[in-house]
């Protein structure tokens, strides 16, 4: 697995880095058959340490983990705990446990646009949006049950994919009522 270990504005001592590779390491390797790469980045938030950590599985799919401690050492011991906790949570829901991909996940390229908020007092010039930035975004090809999965571990609110079982856009969200929702078009 290759590890990306930084800090923002810290200067992360080879100490810390050897542990960050052994202890997520280890925990990752437990529920995860085959990680290919993790991301660790340190911060600090007032008096506090921030740990996020992203590891990506060779299945396409993603879990991260975001702690804080006023230790350095304790924020990463308490993100690896979450990170474990959402593997192990993944490992218990994959339903066929001897089912392995043939090939890793398949992606197609999209466009992704960020839009201006307009202002509740003013009026539109027009009814065209501004468009704040555009970049190249990722779509997965994903059965529902995978969706969901790399929704939550993401923990990101929605999630668009390619459904594999009928190669439409299928969209995957959670639900006010904290249920997940789907859109089959």
């Amino acid at each position: 697995m290759r590890y990306k270990i930084s800090g923002k504005q810290i200067d992360i001592g080879e100490a810390l880095q050897t542990h960050v590779q052994n202890e997520l390491g280890s925990a990752v390797q437990k529920y995860a058959e085959r990680p290919t790469d993790a991301a660790v980045v340190f911060s600090r938030s007032a008096h506090e340490y921030v740990c996020e950590a992203t590891v990506h599985l060779s299945t396409g799919l993603s879990a991260q983990a975001k702690a804080h401690a006023t230790e350095i050492y304790a924020a990463f011991e308490a993100c690896c705990e979450k990170m474990e906790k959402q593997l192990r949570r993944y490992k218990r829901r994959l339903k066929d446990h001897h089912k392995d991909r043939s090939e890793p996940v398949e992606h197609l390229g999209a466009n992704s646009y960020i839009l201006a908020s307009e202002e509740a007092d003013s009026e539109p010039d027009s009814l065209q949006p501004i468009i704040v930035a555009e970049m190249e975004t990722r779509i997965p090809s994903l059965s529902v049950g995978e969706a969901v999965m790399q929704m939550e571990l993401a923990g990101a609110p929605v999630l668009v994919f390619r459904n594999e079982g009928k190669d439409g856009l299928n969209v995957v969200y959670r639900r006010d009522d904290g249920n997940i929702g789907w859109i089959d078009p």
